[in-house]
């Protein structure tokens, strides 16, 4: 678990400096511009590192099904080279996932307004600039988006179905307890995830989405990387004992 969180952490850094420091820019001084090797870039790396995660959280949900359903087997199935295969895993299949899409987008012929509705390179917005017919392109996107999005999801609650069979059948309410708080920190960064997840997969079904479209990218860019910290860490016991160490510390200080 915590080599994946550690996969996670990493992810949550380049995931946000893909998107807000150019939206503080635009925040602070109210810069609007960006190059267009800058926007495909940005483009691109949005989509695979939002995939990438994707693919964490799905493998992460595996680790947590092993730990409850299967823990005299956990460590043995769980291998350290399963599990850097597992992370190299995701991060290949959410490379090459993007890379074809994004290809195609670059070699596209821009005209007319250079203006986009969002406050990044969104990839629906920038095929509203192309000259060409984009209808396949748009739908490329769509079923890119919905094999990761919602196949990835499915996994998810397949692998808390069989969870929630397992700790219902623990007898004692204290073994329920702690089994389920083994897991409940992921399940609730995959719901705040999933939430923005899903309203971004449907950006290219109606331009009534775009708004919305926007409020997922601030809670999966900003708000998501700022909640994980403390989601995973303030159930942490030592954690907490040396929080609460702190604390005191700080209380002695203050007194003298």
């Amino acid at each position: 678990m915590y080599f994946f969180l550690i996969n996670l952490s990493f992810l949550d850094i380049l995931f946000t400096s893909t998107i807000t420091p150019k939206f503080l820019s635009l925040l602070a001084n109210g810069s609007r511009f960006i190059s267009y090797m800058g926007c495909m870039i940005q483009c691109y790396s949005f989509f695979f590192l939002g995939a990438t995660e994707i693919l964490i959280l799905t493998v992460m949900s595996f680790d947590r099904y092993m730990a409850i359903c299967h823990p005299l087997r956990y460590t043995a199935v769980l291998s350290p080279t399963l599990c850097l295969y597992l992370a190299l895993g995701a991060w290949a299949c959410a490379f090459l996932d993007t890379i074809a899409p994004t290809v195609l987008v670059v070699r596209l012929t821009f005209c007319g307004s250079n203006k986009i509705n969002h406050f990044f390179c969104d990839v629906d917005q920038l095929l509203k600039l192309a000259c060409a017919d984009t209808e396949y392109l748009n739908l490329l996107d769509f079923v890119v988006s919905a094999v990761i999005v919602f196949g990835s999801l499915i996994l998810i609650i397949v692998s808390y179905l069989n969870i929630i069979i397992a700790i219902v059948k623990i007898p004692s309410s204290g073994g329920r307890w702690k089994s389920f708080a083994t897991c409940s920190s992921h399940l609730l960064v995959v719901f705040i995830f999933y939430v923005g997840t899903v309203f971004m997969s449907l950006r290219s079904i109606k331009d009534s989405y775009v708004d919305f479209n926007k409020l997922s990218v601030v809670l999966n860019t900003i708000i998501t990387p700022l909640f994980n910290p403390f989601i995973y860490t303030l159930r942490n016991d030592q954690v907490k004992c040396a929080l609460k160490s702190l604390w005191n510390y700080g209380d002695r200080y203050i007194g003298n």
